[in-house]
């Protein structure tokens, strides 16, 4: 697994072992950037079920300010560490070990507003993203922020996430991507 493109183009990033994690291909995350194309420049990234890191590395090695990752898994943490520890991104980066519910829940950890959320959970829990968004306060982004969500294919998202409305999705064989707007986030 490398970075594709931006200041830290081919550096290599730690990836798991065995299959209890699923990183976001090189596919995907190609077309990912490539659909956010011009949002990135300094922008502030939330990257939700963070596992090691590719998603948010990627974004500040294509020029986004900061990215906050949040992970909760011990392994996800050591892998997702070392890989920021590698890329030295120390100042742009802040770490919250603890679940995306605990961390949407509790405003004074948010470091936003934020211009794009990624959340790539497990497959398997994406259901629980209608619950974890219906809590959320307007604002954690910005007024024109995007919230990116990967899931299974075969899956079909609600229209609405808590605050946010959805717009488009994009499939990639058993992967898709799903992106919402927040209309009605409060200025920062």
């Amino acid at each position: 697994m490398r970075v594709i493109a931006g200041t830290h183009r081919g550096r290599r990033l730690r990836g798991p072992q065995g299959t209890a994690l699923r990183p976001t291909s090189d596919r995907v995350r190609e077309a990912l950037f490539s659909i956010l194309g011009n949002r990135l420049p300094d922008s502030r990234v939330l990257d939700l079920y963070a596992g090691t890191g590719a998603i948010g590395i990627e974004a500040l090695s294509r020029g986004s300010a900061q990215v906050t990752f949040v992970e909760s898994r011990a392994e996800s943490l050591t892998l997702l560490r070392q890989n920021v520890s590698d890329c030295q991104l120390g100042t742009h980066v802040i770490i919250q070990a603890r679940t995306v519910q605990q961390f949407l829940s509790r405003q004074e950890l948010w470091t936003g507003p934020y211009d794009i959320i990624f959340a790539d959970p497990p497959y398997d829990a994406t259901y629980e993203l209608e619950g974890i968004f219906s809590k959320i306060s307007t604002t954690l982004t910005t007024p024109d922020a995007w919230l990116i969500v990967e899931h299974a294919s075969k899956m079909v998202l609600p229209q609405q996430l808590g605050p946010s409305s959805f717009i488009r999705r994009y499939a990639y064989g058993d992967t898709a991507l799903s992106i919402f707007t927040f209309p009605d986030a409060v200025p920062a």
